[in-house]
């Protein structure tokens, strides 16, 4: 069962890792080329064991049999895990037809172990259920029939003969069986820990839209009740003033009433994007809306020039909604604190970048160092600094004109 759930483990990890990119392709690799390098290790010294017994003096065709048979043998442990009971059944052959060949011509039995561990190893490793029980036990056979067939000292002693066979035979296996349920234990380790950092972000996920809900539904109840309420109680003054003949009055009025209404357009666009509504929020506004912001800015009295100059491209959306409430602030800067009658609007296209600028007289009375104006211009400053922008602004050299010039890069979203 650990065996399964290793080997399971293995090849799902290796099916990730070819999805996931180059790095941990680049691991499986690694870790054949080191398959390789066990193996040509183990051919080299069981063929080394083999040729310093001295077989090959009275036996060179019988011997470079063997050592072919080992040879592929042994190089066969590079090959893919599902080969590893049929190269641990071809060891036990091979240890089988070295030990008669050694006994026959009467040469003592120093057996090439390498490879027959290595191969065990691999039998507990990737193997499971009765064929590797199966594999385990053959090879045991095969190491104590090999002492048997060349009468050595250990088959003379039962308990020499079972703690030789139980070295070769079963250690090796029991070794990989133990890599295997480790590997299998980390596996699941690993896995526990990103379901829970899984689950931790999902919770997280969750008190974040539960939060923002609760503020959207904060907001919808207390600022969009009192701003629908300025909204109608402006109409009704409006209506009911029309016969006055207060023209600045009713325009006044009507100001008010067009402003609730845009801050009630702006409050629900905010409303959904707390509300997670993806689609509902690419209705944030942009520079493609600065005409209705106008509209409404001049309805409260103020003459705005605008003017584009340039080839309008297409913004990021967060751009395109800061740049579009960077204007809405310069203008609401220059009904504040400005004369109130006249400001000049410019928005630059240019290739790397989008300029805006405004530039309105200055009130009689207005105080150039006022904190609410400078509120404003905090505000302005942090959303250009967000995108890598630049904030510029100031009165002119007579005190009589205020300008603001933001710049932000378009690469800079």
């Amino acid at each position: 069962m650990l065996g399964r759930i290793a080997r399971g483990r293995l090849e799902t990890g290796l099916l990730g890792w070819c999805e996931g990119g180059g790095e941990l392709l680049d691991v499986s690799r690694s870790l054949a080329r080191q398959s390789l390098v066990v193996a040509v290790v183990a051919a080299a010294i069981d063929a080394s064991m083999l040729v310093l017994n001295g077989i090959f003096s009275v036996a060179p065709w019988q011997a470079s049999a063997v050592l072919i048979g080992i040879v592929a043998a042994d190089l066969a442990l590079a090959a893919p895990p599902r080969t590893a009971g049929v190269v641990a059944i071809v060891q036990v052959a091979l240890r089988l037809a070295e030990a008669v060949l050694l006994h026959r011509h009467g040469f003592a039995a120093r057996f090439a172990d390498v490879g027959f561990l290595v191969a065990g190893y691999r039998a507990g490793a990737w193997m499971t259920g009765p064929k590797s029980v199966a594999t385990v036990i053959t090879m045991s056979t095969g190491c104590a029939a090999a002492h048997l067939l060349v009468g050595s000292n250990t088959s003379h002693d039962w308990r020499l003969l079972l703690a030789s066979t139980v070295s070769a035979g079963v250690v090796p296996w029991l070794v990989g069986r133990y890599t295997a349920a480790r590997g299998a234990y980390i596996a699941d380790l690993e896995q526990q820990a990103k379901l829970r950092e899984q689950e931790q972000r999902t919770a997280l996920a969750r008190a974040l839209t539960e939060e923002r809900a609760a503020i959207a539904r904060d907001l919808h109840d207390v600022i969009s009740h009192h701003v629908s309420a300025i909204g109608i109680h402006a109409g009704a003054a409006r209506i009911a003033m029309a016969d006055t003949g207060n023209a600045a009055a009713t325009r006044s009025l009507t100001a008010v009433e067009s402003s609730s209404r845009a801050a009630m357009v702006d409050l629900r666009r905010q409303l959904d994007l707390l509300h997670g509504r993806e689609e509902d929020g690419q209705r944030q506004p942009g520079l493609a809306d600065i005409d209705d912001l106008l509209e409404r800015v001049r309805a409260a009295g103020l003459a705005v020039e605008y003017t584009v100059r340039g080839v309008a491209v297409e913004l990021p959306d967060s751009l395109n909604l800061t740049l579009y409430r960077i204007v809405q602030e310069m203008l609401t800067n220059a009904l504040r604190h400005g004369d109130g009658a006249h400001a000049e609007l410019l928005v630059d296209y240019q290739p790397n970048r989008v300029v805006l600028e405004t530039v309105n007289p200055l009130a009689a009375t207005a105080d150039v160092d006022d904190a609410t104006a400078h509120r404003g211009l905090g505000g302005i400053r942090q959303r250009a600094e967000l995108f890598g922008g630049e904030l510029e602004f100031g009165p002119d050299q007579a005190q009589t004109r205020w300008h603001i010039r933001v710049c932000l890069p378009i690469g800079g979203a």
